[in-house]
């Protein structure tokens, strides 16, 4: 029988219950134990995918074609277990599911209400994620509980975990609650107050904390963390110092060595081997020595919040892991390069152009696609960057004036660019869509794959197929193939169904390095193996920093001469 961990938050949001959810279950799958973990979010939207990543960073794209919170990525890159739809849940799919009960009339005509209509709702979706009843059943589901002990949209899921905790009975659950120790420094001391009252909350609520993770800029000493266990009736060795670290892949081992999973495997009564965590000092090692470094251009236009492209993030440094070399990211506003300016890119090793929407910053992510092309640089663009490429191919070397995106500019003589208007969902049946239709969940989403073509830098990479999971709504014009490739660019995959393009590139013969995916490669990137596309893009990084290294040593030999 499964086995629940619920993961609260208090005093402040952002403190990373993310990663501590994802550091725990990492530890415990170490154990040998099959685990998985579920995200609850208290926000009204049925799904992340129409919010701006201003307000709650990147969407990341499950396989099964979910838009769902950023921290499963967290998930798929500390686990093996694979995301899908039933893995995260929103207020708003919760109501929508429970109101689309209302209307067929599920509720024999009783008066629908919070408790018991919309706990029990809660309590089935957690239920679903774990798999409970079906092959993919866990031995452990960390259920992590998004918002701040204390908001009202959260108390719902708190009341339906406090539920489930009881009908499951003693042993099945246990209660993780993260907290913030704020440093005073007019005083001196670390301050206890805030989690005091954070678990008197959860406490009122009908919650008791099994384990406190206490954040801070500094270890907890012993003798904060005995007051806590004192005024919070959590015992000392549940009081688990969580401070800041200089990588994310050093909490695993910090949260074991505290006992954290030992407290856990106790309280739910799994007799487990002892945790493995070898794989984990090996990462870090890897990441504190590296042999060499690389600065890429991030040419994006959700550069004020480095969540918002997260993943991407994750994927270069794991690439830089790969090739032994630290990766510098610096994030460039893509509205501050223009004709004039782009010559700012010189200094780069690479320049990246990751996805987005919308008008604003494109004609400057089109300048650094050019600067790229022409200069020699190493260059991926994904999704929104590829087909910025392929404008920026159309207008400066197949000659298509004004070319553009209907997205950008409706009007355009040559939309290379366009709104794909029907398609073929996964089950056979057919799409429609047009530029009226709902925002939300009508993109292509998901898993799907692609023929390479043969002697191609792609197939270099991938091989004869690639699978990777996408989320846009706009795509290469097919009518425009034919003139994209006689004026040079390569098409070198396409996808099985609709023959779409999914990745373009320049002739190693033209360019060392420049590739354009359709595809978010970076959603399938992990810590131990990284992502053969960016695996690659660093490695051409490393020799191009190379080759430009060699050509100015042979340049100061010359004028020394």
């Amino acid at each position: 029988m499964t086995k629940f961990v619920f993961v609260t938050g208090g005093v402040v949001s952002s403190l990373g219950k993310g990663i501590a959810s994802a550091s725990l279950a990492a530890i415990l799958e170490s154990r040998g134990l099959k685990v998985t973990l579920i995200k609850l979010d208290p926000y009204i939207n049925v799904d992340p995918g129409t919010m701006s990543p201003f307000q709650h960073g990147e969407v990341f794209v499950t396989d099964d074609g979910a838009e769902t919170d950023l921290d499963l990525g967290h998930y798929e890159r500390f686990i093996t277990t694979r995301m899908k739809r039933a893995n995260n849940f929103t207020t708003g799919k919760i109501y929508q599911s429970v109101l689309e009960k209302e209307r067929r009339g599920d509720y024999l005509g009783k008066t629908v209400q919070v408790i018991p209509h919309v706990t029990n709702e809660i309590q089935d979706f957690i239920k679903r994620g774990a798999g409970i009843g079906t092959s993919s059943e866990v031995d452990v589901a960390i259920v992590e509980i998004g918002g701040t002990v204390g908001d009202i949209e959260s108390l719902p899921f708190l009341e339906a975990v406090r539920q489930l905790s009881l009908k499951l009975g003693p042993n099945h659950s246990a209660f993780v609650h993260l907290t913030y120790l704020p440093w005073i420094a007019a005083a001196g001391e670390l301050k206890t107050k805030p989690t005091q009252h954070t678990v008197q909350k959860l406490r009122e609520i009908g919650i008791q904390a099994d384990a406190l993770l206490c954040r801070a800029d500094r270890p907890i000493p012993e003798e904060e963390r005995d007051k806590i266990s004192l005024f919070t009736n959590v015992p000392a060795w549940g009081v688990i110092s969580m401070w800041d670290v200089d990588t994310i892949y050093k909490v695993p081992r910090m949260l074991h060595e505290q006992g954290l999973d030992g407290l856990i495997c106790d309280k739910l009564r799994l007799n487990t081997p002892p945790a493995s965590l070898k794989r984990w000092d090996d990462l870090v090692h890897e990441v504190e020595h590296p042999q060499g470094d690389v600065t890429i251009a991030m040419v994006g236009k959700y550069v004020d919040l480095s969540d918002s492209y997260k993943s991407v993030n994750e994927a270069l440094r794991h690439a830089g892991m790969q090739n032994h070399a630290k990766v510098v990211i610096e994030h460039i506003d893509s509205e501050t390069i223009t004709p004039a300016t782009v010559a700012k890119l010189g200094k780069y090793d690479a320049i990246l152009v990751p996805g987005g929407f919308g008008p604003r910053g494109v004609e400057g992510k089109i300048a650094a696609a050019r600067f790229a092309r022409e200069r020699g640089v190493p260059y991926l663009g994904i999704c929104l960057g590829m087909q910025v490429a392929t404008i920026e191919y159309a207008r400066h070397v197949a000659n298509l004036e004004n070319a553009n995106s209907t997205e950008f500019d409706p009007a355009t003589p040559h939309p290379v660019i366009a709104l794909i208007t029907e398609w073929k969902d996964k089950d056979g049946s057919i799409q429609k869509r047009d530029a009226a239709s709902n925002l939300g969940g009508t993109m292509r989403l998901g898993a799907q794959s692609s023929d390479v073509a043969p002697s191609t830098l792609a197939h270099k990479i991938y091989g004869d197929v690639v699978n990777e999971r996408h989320r846009h709504r706009y795509e290469a014009n097919v009518n425009y193939l034919d003139s994209l490739r006689q004026a040079g660019l390569v098409i070198s995959a396409l996808t099985q169904r609709e023959h779409l393009t999914e990745i373009v590139e320049l002739p190693q013969s033209v360019h060392p390095w420049y590739v354009g995916v359709q595809f978010h490669p970076e959603f399938k990137s992990t810590p131990w193996d990284g992502h053969p596309l960016f695996n690659a893009f660093i490695e051409a990084a490393l020799e191009h920093q190379a080759a430009h290294q060699g050509q100015a040593g042979a340049k100061a030999l010359k004028a020394i001469k």
